[in-house]
């Protein structure tokens, strides 16, 4: 159950109440900030290697290195209050050339443009009022060639500040602390040839770099150099794949950008040279953090281009820059409250699935142009509740994704019907875009870590509520070919498993459903000592689908087969054996087979729909809680139910507010 006050928990107990909903939906895609991105400018400078920041007064500043056919010169520009109407085009010689390659970092009002020239010299320039004036160029070091395909540069709060470069297959590493720079330091890991490295400072300096590994398969890794936040100073996490392709493929990757909004937020370059080749940029973000290398499917960017797009961000907006163009999006969350609009709501949960129907009366035509930040693809928040001692109480984290939304005229009154689904949504409009494939050499990932892969890949988050051993310890050999569905691969990673997720918001949570689980809740009927009451109820036993499962695997250190056989002999008595065999070459102990058919067995019998109950609405119950139920008809007492399904209806205008439990046995 989740969490709500003490007077809203008395409340929807009593037999007479008046009910509220709160609906509002927001500018939101899986709980991260929809960026609606705006091109303020598209010019004629030509693609080379570029940068942004933003100084403490908003002043947006870019740099960019023409190409070689014009001497490779530096250019900078400062835009004040940059908008539509900003002069983007202008920009000042630097009287810098042969620059190799350019970056740009930013703290206050100090700025600093670094780039390495073809003669190895590393230089910047810095600025103590935002950009407005400028020092010399300062020699900062020496690269150890001119095969520079990076360069990235980041502050962190105190002022320090570290430079990144990748020279052939090493990333090396240059601080200023304290005013001084520091020796340049390589990192320990072996790879083929970089293209690319992005740097922000969030407590550890968070990086993404793109290149070859050792064998020349193309790669985008996250990884993370240590300040003494996480991670020790001076230590490197290893590094994470986020982006594969063969050395013999079409397929490369490179240029990233990257930057800590409301989560972190990367830019990178997908080239493909086939028959139709493109060169275009991906956007994808973290969910969760950094370490854990959990990211959105990346998503692609309207354009082509063949150096990327730098990211950074101020306090109301993100963008995006490269040499010709620049783009902003709001970071401002908007939210519109729709609760008064309210004709009709009905929820229907079952399991993993939701859906969210709504009727709002517009018959002011409110609804003809959707408001924002109504429209397809928003979250909308549906909070049940009722009208306390306090007020208006309700309690919070359902949400919903708008779908589709119709407008009905009849009889002279219109209104408008929004259809809204769940994460599991999101989970079945997910396909591989490649072949994923963990555990086939060694024990790399768990059944947990590659359901949360899963997951993140179509914007959700895994928590764990409850959890079986085999989830977390368990790292079978398992794959994913292109085109494969999300909803597939997690159930058949769920059938591993005695394990569930229900989905609530942006979260898929895990439970561990165990028949001595105890009641979270109470319900009877008739209704006794303020115990919320039971309206009406449907108690149903029926056999389960299966009696006899059989479980083969295969022991590979004694090369023999291992089966198991589990029974559920009262059924058997009642009704004849309905046998299941399950294989799979993952399994290699009879602990294990043994594991496997009694989860099997017990899911089984807790999928078959054992009745329901109807009551005023339990603002917090949630699917997979255990419940208390006493019905003197029925001859319950205390009788243990597991909810399985959750509809929920509203309909202000008739008084109507009910909820369904369906139920199945512990």
């Amino acid at each position: 159950m989740r969490n709500i006050s003490d007077t809203l928990l008395n409340t929807q107990k009593q037999a007479s109440h008046i009910p509220y909903v709160k609906l509002e939906t927001q500018n939101k895609i899986n709980g991260v900030t929809r960026l609606d991105w705006e091109r303020l400018y598209s010019g004629n400078e030509e693609e080379y290697f570029h940068a942004l920041t933003i100084a403490a007064d908003g002043s947006l500043i870019r740099a960019r290195i023409t190409p070689p056919s014009d001497s490779r010169k530096l250019y900078i520009q400062r835009i004040v209050n940059p908008g539509n109407d900003s002069a983007f085009g202008n920009w000042t010689y630097t009287n810098q050339y042969n620059a190799v390659i350019v970056a740009a970092a930013s703290l206050g009002e100090t700025v600093s443009v670094f780039w390495i020239k073809s003669d190895r010299k590393i230089q910047c320039i810095t600025s103590s009022d935002c950009g407005a004036t400028w020092s010399g160029a300062q020699l900062v070091d020496y690269s150890p060639t001119t095969a520079i395909n990076g360069i990235s540069a980041s502050y962190k709060p105190n002022g320090d500040l570290a430079l990144f470069f990748a020279d052939r297959s090493t990333l090396y590493v240059k601080k200023q602390v304290n005013g001084q720079w520091q020796a340049k330091s390589a990192w320990d890991k072996t790879t083929g040839s970089l293209t690319g490295v992005s740097a922000v400072y969030n407590d550890d300096w968070h990086l993404f770099v793109t290149g070859k590994d050792p064998d020349d398969n193309f790669r985008l890794w996250s990884i993370t150099y240590g300040d003494g936040g996480k991670l020790p100073a001076g230590s490197w996490t290893e590094l994470q794949t986020l982006a594969e392709a063969p050395c013999d493929g079409n397929f490369s990757y490179r240029h990233a950008f990257l930057d800590k909004t409301d989560v972190f937020r990367c830019f990178y370059i997908e080239n493909y040279s086939g028959s139709e080749a493109y060169s275009q940029p991906f956007s994808t973000h973290t969910i969760g953090n950094f370490a854990n290398n959990l990211w959105l499917e990346p998503q692609p960017f309207n354009l082509q281009s063949q150096y990327g797009l730098a990211i950074a961000h101020d306090a109301d907006y993100c963008w995006l820059s490269c040499a010709n163009g620049v783009w902003r999006a709001p970071l401002t969350e908007i939210k519109l409250d729709l609760s008064s609009d309210i004709l009709s709501l009905k929820q229907q949960t079952i399991g993993t699935e939701s859906i969210l129907t709504l009727e709002l009366a517009n018959d002011d035509a409110g609804f003809t142009s959707l408001p924002s930040p109504l429209d397809i693809g928003c979250r909308l928040n549906f909070s049940p509740g009722y009208l306390t001692e306090n007020g208006h109480e309700v309690c919070e984290g359902q949400s919903y994704t708008l779908q589709a939304c119709e407008y009905l005229n009849s009889d002279g009154s219109t209104k408008m019907v929004l259809y809204a689904v769940n994460g599991w949504e999101s989970i079945s409009r997910w396909a591989a875009k490649q072949q994923y494939r963990w555990n086939a050499n060694s024990e790399e990932k768990s059944i947990k870590d590659i359901l949360a892969f899963i997951l993140a890949r179509a914007g959700l988050r895994l928590e764990i509520v409850s959890s079986s051993d085999t989830i977390l310890n368990s790292c079978p050999d398992f794959n994913i070919n292109p085109g494969t569905k999300g909803d597939n691969a997690v159930k058949k990673l769920l059938s591993f498993i005695p394990d569930r997720i229900f989905i609530e918001g942006d979260i898929a949570y895990l439970v561990n459903p165990l028949p001595d689980d105890m009641p979270v809740y109470s319900y009877s009927a008739p209704q006794t000592d303020l115990i919320h009451a039971v309206l009406r109820a449907s108690y149903r036993t029926e056999a389960p689908a299966y009696n006899h499962i059989r479980v083969e695997g295969f022991d590979s250190i004694n090369s023999q087969p291992v089966i198991v056989n589990c029974f559920d002999y009262d059924d058997i008595a009642n009704s004849n054996a309905r046998f299941m065999s399950v294989e799979d070459v993952n399994i290699s102990s009879v602990d294990e087979a043994t594991g496997r058919a009694e989860s099997i067995l017990r899911k089984d019998r807790s999928a078959c729909t054992s009745g329901y109950i109807e009551i005023h609405p339990n603002c917090a119950q949630q699917v997979y809680d255990v419940i208390n139920i006493s019905d003197s008809k029925a001859g319950f007492v205390n009788e243990r139910r597991r909810i399985i399904g959750i509809n929920t209806f509203f309909q202000p205008a008739c008084g109507k507010y009910l909820q369904t439990l369906l139920l199945a046995k512990v």
